[in-house]
């Protein structure tokens, strides 16, 4: 389980990569984080080997990656980062969340999953949670999803 980020370093917003191939999308998530002052957008990409070299050369605290992506899709770019830093916890993010695709990031570093049409009522849920060490999961059932 990953640290929370508070306990590692009061003072220090959490730094999150946000990778998704399409620009709008990128100012979108930026927009949703930049209110809270306990977080900070570190950087963003546009395709999974930029998240990946970008990840390893900065260190997020958390990554919200896009499930499809040019030159490596976003599982891929998970995998990847994992392998040489399985510290770093990926919230996946995806168009359509079908519970095969839920059950395939429940797995290693990806901690979460938020389908973009829930992003303005999940995404910070799904944030807060998996920086604070748990995950975020939906279920078809709301009543039956995993928070925390």
């Amino acid at each position: 389980m990953a640290a929370n980020v508070a306990e590692v370093e009061p003072n220090r917003p959490a730094r999150i990569l946000v990778a998704d191939d399409h620009e709008v999308m990128r100012m979108g998530i930026r927009n949703l984080l930049q209110p809270v002052p306990q977080w900070s957008v570190l950087a963003e990409a546009s395709t999974g080997r930029e998240a990946v070299e970008c990840a390893l050369a900065s260190s997020p605290d958390l990554i919200i990656m896009d499930v499809s992506m040019p030159e490596m899709n976003g599982l891929e770019a998970a995998e990847k980062i994992a392998s040489e830093r399985p510290d770093i916890p990926v919230i996946m993010f995806s168009l359509h969340l079908s519970d095969e695709l839920v059950a395939c990031f429940r797995c290693g570093t990806i901690r979460g999953a938020v389908a973009k049409s829930d992003a303005a009522r999940d995404l910070l849920a799904a944030v807060r949670c998996v920086l604070g060490g748990g995950t975020f999961f939906p279920a078809r059932n709301r009543s039956q999803a995993a928070y925390g």
